[in-house]
């Protein structure tokens, strides 16, 4: 085969077309020529020369010093040049020999210009030397010719092909690279290499380029020699003479590693994009399944694993938190409780040693213990081949498994899969550890708060309904408040606040403002301004600034049954008083700043008459705010929505005006609903 210098065998690997070319051919680079390829019958006529050198150095032997000055004028002027029976001897004592040369000028890589030569001998039989020039004249023509569409071309392999894309040469790159023989190679026999799904668009690609003479390029995934299959780059330029298309050529280099490595950061980017500002571990695990379906698997679960000291339980019970399939694939198992058993499980073992398990199996057929419960009519149906279970580990803690499906004749699941699904885990850390903790901050702040949000107690002449919902944001836990109780002297207090802040320090701060409040109720029998006047004062006494939102009522019933409130407003949305009839207004008297600011300053308090059969609602702002909107907006919108609900029960009012609530609410809800229980209304009709 043909020799490359090292320094610059990436100008000039292109031209292993001319390896197997009966004439000699070399190629020299840059000024200086220096000699950077020379083929097996040039190697034949002068023996081995020595690559990367100046040609004058690589042939300082040569008697005829004149050669060196041709190589110079031709490089100068542009202009090829044809030596017909030119004597030459090497300084070796052998007698002058002959030759007939064609030197061109050509172009390299990264616009670098260097000297083609073309040499034959006929040394043996001079009269013979014109027609072997004549067919030196016409290799040289079809050298130049595929030289020059082979430019920027760098690979292992080259092949030619006809017009109509047929293989018309042996290939031995081909041979090496594929396992094919010249038999099994020839014509569109090549197409058989190429991986079955992307054949197709192999072979319209060629129509195409065929039709329109321009170039041919395309990754796509060979079969090796080996039968793996391994994603290649092939090439091809049209050899067009005097307007004719007379052949292809091309070249095709194995690119595996840079396509998995372009892969892997596209995932990689994807997955980080997909999951960043998600603060819930459910968000963050669903989506970066997104990303793994189909771009690397055709099935993916997440599996959420509880917490657990030591070894993990057996039974272990998970929960299944999500399922994404291939379109094309059966419907993908239900979320919902997955109880484990541990022995032969591939699950539990991925659990247990906290590390990956790859299964593969025969179609459709996987063996006991690899599809997880619930799951095993999907495997058969879709006709998975291989499975991996990868546990997630977040702060040293395995929080879930993720499984991957791989289904049908596609290529099984491989260790470089499952290291890039380690990868893309790995990648989403930082989002999965903060999720982690959000869990366990909302665990305890949910209890918390719910363990200070009591039930309303029983009052004579009233029905008393509360609700509590959490938001949806990053911090799924706020400072949000209700509180009910008795006083001694039989009047019923109502408060409901909101504790600027979100997560554990707002709930911490919500239960010592709600503990505050109810023991300076109980303490005087004042006015509702007089007692958050002291509560202003009083939270002076918290660490940090505090400031908080509130509504405390007081409600007493006179001897003729009626109920009077009283009550004052700290900065919060007022209360809402709707009669049977469905007339809405909102308790606009006694409007104070919030608490936390303009401490010791006196505070009103307002009175209104309770209709007979009439709603009382008081609620925080979660309620009536959406994103972007002015909040006299939603207080219009809550008019709207609580007029037709008069007469609903009191806990149909409550869960309707819940369920208008836009989906992308961001913040906790809280209410307080009253009606007076002898008047309980029927739906109107």
């Amino acid at each position: 085969m043909g020799g490359k210098a090292e320094d610059n065998a990436s100008s000039v690997v292109l031209v292993g077309v001319f390896d197997v070319a009966p004439a000699g051919v070399a190629v020299t680079s840059g000024p200086d020529h220096r000699l950077v390829y020379v083929n097996d019958a040039y190697r034949a006529i002068f023996g081995e020369r020595t690559l990367g050198v100046p040609f004058r150095e690589a042939f300082g032997d040569l008697l005829q010093r004149g050669y060196f000055y041709q190589l110079d004028r031709v490089y100068t002027t542009g202009e090829s040049l044809s030596l017909r029976e030119m004597p030459f001897q090497l300084g070796d004592g052998v007698r002058e020999r002959y030759a007939s040369i064609s030197i061109s000028k050509v172009p390299l890589s990264d616009g670098v210009q260097g000297i083609l030569m073309v040499v034959a001998e006929v040394t043996s039989n001079v009269d013979s030397a014109r027609m072997i020039d004549e067919s030196i004249a016409v290799s040289r023509h079809r050298f130049l010719q595929r030289y020059q569409s082979l430019l920027q071309i760098e690979t292992d392999v080259v092949w030619v092909m006809d017009p109509a894309g047929q293989a018309i040469e042996p290939s031995p790159g081909w041979q090496r690279m594929t396992g094919q023989s010249w038999d099994e190679f020839r014509n569109d026999g090549w197409l058989q290499a190429v991986h079955p799904d992307d054949r197709d668009g192999i072979r319209r690609l060629w129509d195409t380029v065929r039709r329109t003479r321009d170039y041919f390029d395309s990754a796509y995934r060979l079969r090796m020699a080996d039968g793996t299959y391994r994603h290649v780059r092939t090439r091809g330029a049209p050899v067009i003479d005097c307007g004719e298309l007379i052949e292809w050529v091309g070249t095709c280099s194995d690119v595996e590693q840079e396509w998995q490595q372009e892969r892997r950061t596209r995932l990689l980017d994807q997955a980080a994009a997909a999951t960043a500002n998600m603060a819930d571990l459910d968000e963050v695990l669903t989506m970066l399944t997104s990303v793994i379906v189909p771009k690397v698997v055709d099935g993916c679960g997440i599996y959420l694993v509880p917490d657990y000291e030591g070894r993990p339980p057996s039974p272990l019970v998970v929960e299944r938190i999500v399922s994404i399939v291939r379109e094309d694939l059966p419907r993908a198992p239900e979320p919902g409780t997955v109880v484990l058993d541990g022995r032969g499980c591939a699950f539990a073992q991925a659990v247990r040693t906290r590390r990956p398990v790859r299964r593969v199996f025969p179609a459709g057929d996987p063996p006991p213990g690899m599809a997880p419960p619930g799951a095993e009519e999907w495997f058969a149906a879709s006709g998975a081949n291989s499975v991996a279970m990868v546990p997630v580990i977040v702060d040293d803690s395995v929080a879930a498994v993720l499984e991957a499906v791989i289904c049908g004749d596609r290529e099984p699941i491989g260790q470089a899969d499952v290291e890039l699904l380690n990868q893309l885990i790995e990648h989403a850390h930082a989002h999965l550890s903060n999720a982690m903790r959000f869990q366990r901050t909302q665990r305890v702040a949910l209890a918390l708060q719910h363990s200070l949000l009591p039930d309303p107690p029983q009052v004579p002449g009233l029905e008393i309904t509360v609700r509590y919902r959490p938001g949806t944001t990053a911090a799924e836990i706020g400072g949000d408040w209700y509180d009910c109780f008795l006083l001694p002297g039989g009047a019923a207090i109502l408060t409901i606040g909101d504790v600027a802040g979100h997560e554990l320090a707002a709930a911490v701060t919500m239960s010592q403002i709600r503990n505050m409040l109810r023991g300076l109720a109980m303490d005087r029998d004042e006015p509702p301004g007089d007692i958050l006047r002291r509560l202003n004062v009083a939270t002076e006494s918290l660490s940090g600034e505090v400031t908080a939102t509130c509504v405390l009522a007081r409600l007493e019933s006179s001897a003729h049954g009626d109920w009077r409130l009283t009550y004052s407003v700290a900065g919060h949305p007022p209360p809402l008083l709707v009669t049977r009839e469905g007339a809405a207004r909102y308790l606009e008297g006694a409007v104070e700043p919030p608490l936390g600011i303009a401490s010791d300053q006196p505070r009103a308090s307002a009175v209104a008459s309770l209709p007979p059969d009439s709603t009382l609602l008081l609620y925080t702002d979660g309620l009536i705010k959406h994103p972007g909107e002015h909040l006299d907006h939603g207080l219009t919108r809550l008019l709207g929505n609580v007029a037709p609900l008069a007469r609903e029960p009191l806990d149909v009012l409550c869960d309707q005006l819940l369920a208008q609530m836009n989906t992308t609410r961001k913040d906790d809800i809280a209410m307080i609903a009253l009606r007076q229980p002898d008047s309980l209304m029927r739906p109107a009709t």
